[in-house]
């Protein structure tokens, strides 16, 4: 295939960007910004497509206490050291509070016992992974919707952020507080039924490995953007102020950031 032609050019190497994201859940791709052009293109059109194709309600398969795996591999950190996050685990999270801001009405911030007291939904579904491996597990938690309603989000309202504790160090920050993971859906998943900030997983309270003491289950979407140690949801009208500005720690690196399955 000739590439001299400048945009079949950057549509092959938007191709080529996108296959090894597939084949790495931890790699970086240096995106020229001709070339970021072209991916975020494709994203939007794949966001287009599936919310054509499969809906806004449709659920994300659920499986049986059968189906469980026997181990649950942990996806991204699994050991942060930040100080005030090993702060929180050394009294196992009495201090701990879920802060939700931003474009809501009323600011909440609510303690591990208070998100048990809120109607729970438990599911049995299956995380995948961008690296290529899938597990099964059972969440339960707090659907997002829940938390919202309460929130009372703003008619601007576009997207929630997740702000987490643990810093990713990509060798290149000289500021950790720019790399601490952050992500982001839009509030049709938010609403989403089986989207919920999740704080048990097959039966026991989430360990520091899988998250402690809350994570996102966001079901139809692969596994980065199951944001773990959440420390509060902030609701904005767009995502170009946070960071990188194209959603996600990952997608400012070059991933995409609709990761729909």
């Amino acid at each position: 295939m000739s590439l001299e032609h400048p945009r079949r050019r950057d549509l092959w190497w938007a191709f080529a960007a996108i296959s090894g994201l597939a084949l790495s859940g931890s790699g970086r791709v240096a995106v020229a910004p001709r070339i970021r052009s072209v991916l975020n293109a494709a994203s939007s059109f794949t966001y287009k497509m599936q919310r054509l194709l499969i809906g806004a309600h449709r659920l994300a398969p659920e499986y049986s206490e059968a189906d469980i795996s026997p181990a649950f591999r942990p996806n991204g950190s699994i050991d942060p050291q930040d100080e005030d996050y090993l702060k929180l685990v050394g009294n196992h999270f009495v201090d701990w509070r879920l802060k939700v801001h931003g474009l809501v009405e009323h600011e909440l911030s609510l303690s591990l016992e208070q998100l048990r007291a809120l109607p729970t939904r438990t599911q049995i579904t299956r995380h995948d992974c961008v690296e290529g491996w899938s597990c099964i597990a059972k969440w339960s938690g707090v659907p997002l919707s829940e938390i919202l309603l309460r929130a009372g989000v703003r008619p601007e309202a576009r997207f929630a952020i997740f702000h987490c504790a643990d810093t990713l160090d990509d060798g290149e920050s000289a500021d950790p507080e720019n790399i601490r993971y952050y992500e982001s859906i839009d509030l049709i998943d938010a609403a989403h039924p089986q989207t919920i900030v999740a704080y048990d997983m097959n039966g026991a309270p989430l360990t520091v490995r899988h998250g402690a003491p809350l994570r996102l289950r966001v079901e139809r979407q692969l596994g980065y953007k199951m944001a773990k140690y959440i420390m509060r949801i902030e609701l904005v009208q767009s995502l170009s102020g946070l960071h990188g500005g194209q959603g996600g720690y990952w997608e400012d690196r070059g991933y995409e950031w609709y990761a729909g399955i």
